[in-house]
């Protein structure tokens, strides 16, 4: 039987890209899932096409930088289902530019969503998971290790993430409550279409690599391998365990080939 069986699952951030790629492999698994992002259509969307699988579904719209959104979330959770398994702190998006043109409203605005409102969805999910000894996932990305121009808000707040994962699985052992903090390589997702004030423009184009993107439903796959295993620290794809691996180890060797490849 499937460990995610009959369990409750909440992610934030799932009306496309990885939260969606999650919840429609959770149907698979018989979880009742529970669907949350600022966009409401999207939500529907997928709780209807979730439904039609057969699947116990919920959407709830929410904000993770409006603690009230945070709190109504739970409360509606607890009331359906009077139980929380696993919380999935997806919600996030980039903020890039250089360092002159960031204003600190910039970077305030990556840090409320990456990193503060991962960290609130986390407080408020916590007392029904300790009833659950239930697991967190708080996805990060490989950001987090191997940096890059134009793009230290996003990387400052995925190192957070990797952090703030590090210093719960210290606080929460011996509670039941596992945290599995998860580092992609490049998935496809929305996350180049939304711009630095987090407004989602669906024709804008991806200019990530397209020969190392992976598919979400690939990605979503071995995550959940991941949590159902309650791994502390789990970094995928090829390219982005490689990565990792250099910008942990050898950072002037990722130095060195930014600088390099930043010439042509």
């Amino acid at each position: 039987m499937s460990p995610f069986a009959g369990k409750t699952v909440w992610i934030t951030g799932a009306g496309s890209g990885l939260g969606k790629a999650m919840a429609l492999a959770l149907a698979k698994h018989k979880a009742k899932i529970v669907l949350s992002g600022r966009r409401a259509e999207p939500l529907n969307t997928l709780q209807n096409q979730l439904v039609t699988l057969g699947t116990e579904a919920m959407a709830i719209p929410c904000d993770v930088t409006k603690e009230e959104d945070l709190q109504a979330a739970v409360a509606q959770i607890e009331q359906q289902w009077n139980q929380l398994d696993v919380v999935i702190a997806n919600a996030g998006f980039a903020v890039s530019g250089t360092i002159e043109a960031l204003t600190a409203e910039d970077w305030n605005r990556q840090f409320q969503v990456n990193v503060i409102g991962l960290t609130q969805t986390v407080r408020y999910a916590l007392p029904l998971l300790k009833q659950s000894k239930g697991r967190i996932v708080l996805i990060g990305s490989v950001a987090a290790f191997a940096y890059a121009a134009k793009a230290a808000p996003y990387c400052a707040s995925k190192a957070a993430v990797h952090a703030i994962g590090e210093a719960f699985s210290l606080e929460l052992y011996g509670t039941g409550v596992s945290c599995t903090t998860i580092h992609p390589g490049y998935v496809e997702s929305d996350i180049a279409r939304v711009d630095n004030n987090g407004v989602f423009h669906p024709d804008a184009p991806d200019k990530r690599p397209a020969k190392l993107m992976w598919k979400s439903e690939d990605a979503a796959r071995v995550m959940l391998r991941a949590i159902a295993k309650r791994r502390r620290i789990y970094v995928f794809t090829w390219h982005g365990k490689l990565g990792a691996f250099l910008g942990r180890h050898f950072p002037g060797v990722v130095y060195w080939l930014q600088t390099r490849m930043s010439k042509k």
